[in-house]
């Protein structure tokens, strides 16, 4: 269902390429190496998000001056690029800047994505200078990886008249779908680490929605996540049907072959419809 970019440039390579120094921030210790089963030692309270989206290894790397001001360095090796660009998905925000794949700038932080790695690198002080660095450090690291990702091939199932880029969200897991939109505690469209899921908002004429796309390794399972979503969330609808929710928003849902379309919520009955009929599905098999 992925592409796998597991070869190329290797984690190791791309440490030993690293610059010992940037500006007046040296290396301080060795580098850090974290595994799926030791990131939650490193990363307090946001570790799941990065196993949620497979991940490989974290090379972590710190630099600090005299003075003791550091600026750290995180490689995420995510496996493949799909997933480099999920988790950079998981929180886009920041000002947009030319760094690797959609680089962002926020105050002493920048991050992007670019091949399987995902990158962020930080200073634990905003100075003009502790900004400097960070940018060239970035700018080291971008040209250290030569290849660019992919983005999932599911995105290009979204239509794209009204998409709102910025709400994007790549996922596998039904807790990172519930960080964004709660749907329910049970993994009711039992995503897995080999579904493939994008979430997205649309912006019409007067109207806002909401929708969830979400492919499976086989037809069977889609049309077992398309009856247990309908039975739990829409028990009033038909099959295609659309309901109104609590909320007075629209939902509806549809299934053919491996992808299930789900409209969570429309403004209107009538962009309901729209979405549901302009997403391409009959030669997802």
């Amino acid at each position: 269902m992925m592409s796998s970019n597991s070869h190329g440039l290797s984690t190791e390579e791309l440490q030993s390429g690293l610059p010992e120094q940037i500006m007046d921030w040296s290396k301080q210790t060795e580098d850090q190496i974290y595994t799926p089963q030791t990131i939650f030692s490193y990363i307090n309270g946001g570790a799941e998000v990065y196993k949620a989206y497979n991940m490989r290894r974290c090379l972590t790397r710190r630099y600090a001056t005299p003075q003791g001001s550091a600026i750290v360095l995180d490689l995420f090796d995510m496996g493949t690029s799909e997933d480099a660009y999920g988790v950079y998905t998981h929180d886009p925000t920041g000002d947009e800047i030319q760094l690797g794949q959609d680089g962002r700038l926020r105050p002493g932080w920048i991050n992007f994505w670019k091949d399987r790695f995902f990158i962020s690198i930080y200073s634990e002080e905003e100075t003009p200078a502790a900004q400097k660095a960070v940018r060239l450090l970035g700018e080291k690291v971008d040209s250290l990886i030569n290849s660019p990702g992919t983005r999932p091939k599911i995105i290009g199932r979204l239509p794209a008249e009204g998409l709102q880029s910025s709400s994007i969200r790549y996922l596998h897991h039904h807790v990172i779908l519930n960080y964004h939109y709660y749907l329910s505690d049970e993994n009711l469209l039992n995503l897995s680490p080999e579904t493939e899921a994008v979430l997205a908002g649309y912006q019409g004429k007067k109207a806002e929605a909401l929708i969830l796309l979400v492919s499976y390794p086989e037809a069977t399972a889609a049309n077992n996540a398309f009856a247990n979503f309908n039975r739990h969330y829409l028990e009033q609808g038909g099959k295609n049907g659309l309901v109104v929710l609590e909320n007075n928003k629209w939902s509806g849902s549809k299934v053919s072959g491996r992808l299930l379309v789900i409209v969570l919520e429309a403004d209107s009955r009538q962009l309901a419809e729209i979405l549901l009929e302009t997403i391409p599905i009959s030669d997802f098999k």
